[in-house]
């Protein structure tokens, strides 16, 4: 992913840092400031309407602790990355100021409405914006130019499948012009993933799906975007 080697003078924005890996990699890369956005209370997730009850619970049970582990290295690290309590479409509206670079990693799958949260990045972006997420690597195959997303809205926070067409889609929709844009590529689990235990409810295809993609990798892509010049961010 084309992260800047250095960010010297930048002030950087992390949306969805989870537990700072991203914000921290900024910050060790020289930025100025660095602010670390996200959703501390899963009850607080962009959920579906629909969701049985113990499912949910259970979610929000065995969900790690993100902030806990976000403080933990902030404080091991001596570092000064700012973290937020808040939701990315609440940006225009809060009092962060404005960013130079701006990282979203695995998040857009899991919002209702990814075109509205890029148009919130946007209305506080200076420079560059890296977004790096999931796609379908079945969809990208049947559907190698139409843009092309599945709803899923199950009993957890994941909203889109898409293609990569419909992934580089957004970015335009929601005014930024793309500058370069990457391959798609396999994330792994590491060492220290958990065990893999397939969602209850799932058909036995998904299952052995989910399976596959545990030992070979979740397909991601990157984009690296900029205001466009035609469309206006939100005010």
């Amino acid at each position: 992913m084309p992260l800047p080697s250095s960010l010297a003078g930048k002030r950087c924005l992390d949306v969805g840092t989870a537990d700072g890996f991203w914000a921290f990699e900024m910050e060790s890369r020289g930025a100025d400031e660095v602010v670390a956005i996200d959703v501390d209370d899963p009850g607080d997730y962009d959920w579906p309407g629909q969701v049985d009850a113990a499912q949910r619970a259970a979610f929000e049970r065995d969900h790690p602790n993100h902030r806990r582990a976000f403080e933990l290295v902030h404080e091991l690290r001596g570092s000064r990355v700012q973290r937020r309590n808040m939701r990315v479409t609440d940006l225009p509206g809060a009092d962060v100021g404005r960013f130079d670079f701006v990282f979203i990693g695995s998040l857009l799958l899991h919002l209702r409405d990814p075109v509205g949260a890029l148009q919130a990045i946007a209305a506080v972006l200076d420079g560059t914006l890296l977004s790096v997420d999931a796609i379908s690597p079945q969809l990208t195959l049947m559907h190698p130019v139409q843009p092309v997303a599945r709803l899923e809205a199950p009993g957890w926070p994941l909203w889109w499948v898409m293609n990569l067409a419909a992934y580089r889609r957004l970015f335009p929709a929601a005014g930024l012009t793309i500058e370069r844009a990457g391959r798609p590529f396999a994330v792994r689990p590491g060492p220290a993933a958990h065990p893999h235990q397939p969602r209850a409810g799932r058909r036995p295809w998904s299952v052995a799906q989910e399976r596959v993609r545990h030992r070979v990798g979740i397909p991601h892509a990157w984009v690296l975007a900029r205001h466009s010049g035609d469309m206006s961010p939100l005010p």
